[in-house]
């Protein structure tokens, strides 16, 4: 049995679970998502948790079983807590700003980039770092890789665009002339 999927997920108090025929819906302080419904579980809710077992033992419901449970747990905590992934812009002249629902990157193009921000998402900007945050999960990390891939960090100077927590492999740049 999958390890994952057998554990129960803990509903938080102020949180509405809806389990419908296609769709599950989730309510919270932070807003509402959906994740869709796998036919092949049986999803229980009981005294303030939710039990995914699998119906049949297929090959099929045993990779589905432990993917539903997370997509469902990650719902229910976008809906209390949220996510967020922060972004460090690193170069000389290189700013980011935040007008409204989009975000101005001046990264050493000709002209700045403008990029919307999809609904139900915010940003903030301290210095030279840019903090997207909200409920969807997939969508924060989609929205910061979308980012980040606009100028990728170099490894010879490390300019560019890229996680906080990551580390560049930087590379040695060409010797001096020859003696």
């Amino acid at each position: 049995m999958s390890r994952i999927g057998k554990l129960p997920i803990a509903i938080p108090k102020g949180v509405d679970v809806k389990i419908g025929s296609d769709k599950i819906e989730v309510k919270g302080p932070n807003g509402a998502l959906e994740t869709p419904v796998c036919p092949l579980l049986k999803y229980e809710v009981a005294d303030g948790s939710i039990t995914l077992t699998r119906i049949e033992e297929t090959r099929e419901s045993r990779s589905q079983h432990g993917l539903r449970r997370t997509l469902l747990a990650n719902a229910i905590e976008g809906v209390t807590k949220g996510f967020s992934k922060s972004l460090e812009v690193i170069g000389v002249g290189y700013r980011v700003a935040v007008k409204g629902n989009m975000i101005e990157l001046n990264v050493g193009f000709s002209h700045p980039v403008i990029v919307d921000l999809p609904a139900g998402l915010k940003a903030k900007v301290e210095g030279q770092i840019l903090t997207l945050s909200g409920a969807d999960k997939n969508l924060v990390g989609e929205t910061a890789a979308k980012i980040r891939r606009i100028r990728e960090p170099e490894p010879y100077k490390g300019k560019g665009i890229k996680y906080v927590t990551e580390t560049i492999r930087r590379k040695v740049g060409k010797s001096g002339g020859k003696k």
